[in-house]
């Protein structure tokens, strides 16, 4: 019997593998080559989280990301009266806006534990389905999931933050707010964290699907090379 040269071993070794991998894509399976779909999301949620939140918490995490940072919430700059005169200042509306920026860290303390127990646990019925999605379908995808759970978290933490911040412009500013409390404007900022969270887990998702290496886990960088 003749045997096969090593082209024409390769070559079948070539058909097969295509073979699998459509046979993958019709049956939307959630492994591959024993590779779990749903614990290889998790991976991939997990450490863009932890990558977000470890720049977020950090001092000026907010301020000093580009998509993290966030502009004055609308309780502050649609008021009218003494505060709207001290937002015609450029200086004090920038310095009012940096110390919000500042403040949100102690919300990303609270929302970090959160968004890791809800990657732990919560349930993925397309797991392949989000890892063949765009740049950021994890994350958005989590976050469709999770709602206000990060708004609800913060809110807490926020309000403390701000009730012992002792920073004079952020002072002056709630002074000059009528009828407003503290929890509200915790509410306020914590809305606008949110928003700059997920931006930042989206963005660290973004770089780990560029450059699957450098997770240095053989089953992400698996997964979302063959994917």
């Amino acid at each position: 019997m003749e045997t096969p040269s090593n082209a024409a071993v390769a070559r079948r070794g070539f058909i097969l593998g295509i073979g699998a991998t459509g046979a993958l894509a019709v049956s939307g399976c959630a492994s591959l080559g024993g590779f779990s779909m749903t614990e290889a999301l998790k991976r991939l949620l997990t450490l863009s989280s932890q990558n977000a939140f470890a720049k977020l918490t950090a001092p000026g995490g907010f301020w000093d990301s580009e998509v993290a940072r966030f502009a004055t919430p609308d309780l502050f700059s649609g008021a009218g009266g003494l505060l709207g005169s001290l937002l015609t200042s450029g200086l004090f509306r920038n310095q009012l806006q940096r110390q919000l920026n500042i403040v949100a860290e102690k919300g990303a303390e609270k929302a970090a534990p959160v968004v890791l127990s809800a990657v732990r646990n919560i349930s993925i019925p397309d797991a392949l389905g989000v890892i063949r999605g765009g740049p950021t379908a994890a994350s958005s995808w989590l976050r469709g999931q999770m709602g206000s759970a990060l708004i609800n978290a913060m809110v807490p933490g926020l309000s403390d933050a701000i009730r012992v911040s002792g920073d004079p412009i952020l002072g002056k500013a709630i002074s000059a707010l009528s009828g407003v409390d503290i929890g509200s404007v915790a509410q306020s900022v914590a809305t606008r964290a949110d928003n700059s969270i997920w931006y930042q887990i989206g963005a660290e998702e973004s770089a780990i699907r560029a450059n699957p290496a450098s997770t240095n886990d053989p089953l992400l960088i698996g997964a979302l090379k063959i994917l």
